[in-house]
């Protein structure tokens, strides 16, 4: 896979890159189904039967591990980035059934903690799509059901801030205040903005108006409202930094480099190192932009 897939940050076998975690076995599961592994269905569109078996991967995947050794691991960390930071939420707990009865697991979302949020014009364009989403691929039976019987609408626990309360691992949160995904698809999609106004801040936060500016401070502060259970939790960790990216852990220079983004004389390779291995549970969370100058703003 190293001739497709750039092994670093987190997945690094340098221990100058990684020192908390590069003698570390490690497993890159490539997303393929559409759902964060959670799908189990199939879907007939007049022409083509279309098959959504993510659940069914990630039980195939978990077993052929188990063979290869994880039946007998001691100490297992279960991450991912974007939609395979959603995925940690909804297997988490259920990885831990899997595992030898002493075993610690705990779990990594980066840029995963899609929210819940209404679009600059006011529609629920995300929660709309996963609602769609999750029908489609009959997802419901899959989601935590302590969750799915909490909420009178149980397609809400795909989203994370609805999962986590429910979640007995101890998480990790690692994500963007600002994260260019949720702010160019989820809070400003395209159907927002017809005109294009919002094009140029898109590119560049520089170029952003003093009136955007404040608009987005409300996409951090809608965050940090729902991140209120993980700041107050006693095995959670958080390093939600106001960096225009979305994903951090896999890339080296966001990672552990020289010039990484720190908080509070952080990298978010400390941050992780000293939650996982107990050194201290470390919960950081940045100024507002733009007042961090050790970001990497990584636009698409």
């Amino acid at each position: 896979m190293r001739k497709l897939e750039a092994f670093s940050g987190i997945l690094s076998s340098n221990k100058s890159e990684n020192p908390d975690f590069y003698n570390w076995n490690r497993v890159k599961l490539r997303y393929c189904d559409g759902g964060s592994f959670t799908g189990n269905s199939q879907f007939h569109n007049g022409t083509t039967t279309l098959y959504f078996r993510g659940q069914r991967i990630w039980y195939a995947i978990i077993l052929d591990l188990l063979s290869k050794g994880l039946n007998t691991t001691r100490k297992a960390l279960l991450s991912g980035c974007s939609a395979g930071g959603l995925a940690t939420f909804h297997h988490c707990d259920n990885l831990k059934t899997f595992l030898p009865k002493n075993a610690t697991l705990k779990c990594l979302s980066d840029a995963g903690f899609f929210l819940d949020i209404r679009d600059v014009s006011g529609n629920n364009t995300m929660r709309s799509f996963f609602e769609s989403l999750v029908a489609l691929q009959e997802i419901k039976q899959n989601l935590n059901t302590n969750c799915t019987r909490a909420l009178i609408q149980p397609y809400l626990c795909f989203f994370p801030q609805y999962a986590l309360p429910f979640i007995r691992a101890p998480y990790f949160i690692l994500n963007s205040a600002y994260d260019v995904f949720q702010f160019h698809h989820i809070f400003v999609p395209p159907s927002a903005d017809p005109r294009g106004y919002w094009n140029h801040c898109k590119l560049d936060p520089a170029a952003c108006t003093p009136f955007q500016l404040a608009i987005l401070q409300v996409l951090r502060y809608k965050m940090l409202v729902a991140l209120t259970i993980q700041r107050g939790s006693s095995t959670g960790g958080l390093y939600i930094n106001s960096c225009f990216a979305h994903c951090q852990s896999e890339l080296q220079d966001t990672w552990f480099a020289p010039d990484s983004p720190i908080m509070h004389n952080k990298t978010i390779a400390m941050a992780v190192g000293d939650w996982y291995l107990s050194r201290r549970v470390t919960k950081e969370i940045d100024c507002p932009f733009p007042c961090d100058k050790t970001c990497h703003n990584l636009i698409p």
